[in-house]
């Protein structure tokens, strides 16, 4: 009896090491999956902002953005809510309907990403026009944002402020 003791007590124990490390195993696994996700999720949001941005589609530019987002460094208050954003963005093309994007090239720092949040610096290099009469102005800015993962699987900025 004793010798049928052990033995249970051993296949349970066995059973528990196989299961608690074959768990781990896909854990790790399907973590790494769904971080792969993510980034390709993120780019995808870059390079929807990059679009955007350089096209100044109004729609695309409030599309960026999610709806609860936060948008500090600007003048005034800070920007709350999509709405916000979007009505800065009409009273600035109405005050300069000319306004062109030529270059925007953000460059992406220090990616990190936890639990359906992103937070990444960023420099950009951008070179614009406010009219078309005027002459391009280079601008090289850092920003500090905030992404979120939205229940469709997709990212958008949630928080972003401004420097110089």
């Amino acid at each position: 009896m004793r010798r049928t003791s052990l033995l249970i007590v051993f296949v349970f124990a066995a059973g528990f090491g196989v299961g608690y490390f074959a768990r781990g195993a896909i854990g790790t696994n399907h973590e790494k999956d769904t971080h792969a996700v993510d980034l390709a999720a993120i780019e995808t949001l870059h390079a929807a902002d990059i679009k955007a941005t350089l096209t100044q589609d109004p729609i695309e530019l409030i599309n960026l953005w999610s709806d609860d987002c936060v948008k500090l460094g600007v003048p005034g208050p800070a920007l709350i809510g999509k709405k916000s954003i979007q009505d800065v963005y009409q009273k600035f093309r109405a005050d300069h309907p000319d306004f062109t994007v030529l270059k925007y090239a953000p460059k992406i720092q220090d990616l990190q990403v936890v639990d359906g949040w992103a937070i990444e610096w960023v420099y950009y290099d951008t070179t614009f026009k406010m009219s078309a009469k005027d002459n391009p102005v280079n601008m090289r800015r850092k920003d500090l944002r905030v992404l979120k993962r939205q229940s469709d699987g997709s990212w958008k900025f949630a928080r972003e402020t401004e420097t110089d």
